[in-house]
């Protein structure tokens, strides 16, 4: 699919994951620092609130001195063992609810393929300049890597049939 306003501008990524959905949703909510962002890069979450309108705070950290990004946003829907959707475009860091400037809505999504589990990850933007430039940032390498990381932790995957990566 290509991004366009009828699909929210979206890029996303699929692969197959060679484990079971229960075990592969286990890893994705309870070892998401593992995964979160490329390596060398590492992520550090101060704040993940399982829930929808829960608060998503964390900060990621590259390998020169200096390289940080702080992650500030809400989980808009918590579905066990099915997806979870966030955005940047409000947070909560100060208790209560805070516009902020939107980049995106992003999603991750499971659901069974025989013994396997297919992981979707998308990111949704506001206008074609906005998905344009993540794009540009590296959207395919850099969460092609995420779901290659979290495949690993959950013992291998391969490209879902049709998908990207």
């Amino acid at each position: 699919m290509s991004p366009a306003a009828e699909n929210g501008w979206e890029l996303s990524v699929t692969r197959l994951i060679k484990a079971p959905r229960a075990h592969v949703w286990q890893v994705m909510t309870q070892r998401i620092s593992e995964y979160w962002c490329p390596k060398p890069w590492t992520t550090e979450f101060q704040v993940l609130e399982w829930f929808a309108g829960g608060r998503k705070s964390g900060i990621m950290r590259g390998p020169n001195p200096g390289d940080e990004a702080v992650m500030e946003g809400i989980f808009l829907e918590v579905t066990p063992l099915h997806r979870f959707v966030f955005t940047n475009a409000v947070h909560k860091a100060s208790g209560d609810w805070m516009p902020a400037a939107p980049f995106m809505i992003g999603g991750f999504e499971i659901a069974d393929e025989g013994n396997e589990t297919c992981y979707t990850g998308w990111s949704r933007h506001w206008d074609h300049e906005t998905c344009k430039r993540h794009e540009e940032m590296g959207f395919y390498d850099g969460w092609g890597t995420v779901a290659g990381q979290l495949a690993a932790l959950c013992v291998g995957g391969d490209v879902c049939a049709g998908g990207d990566a």
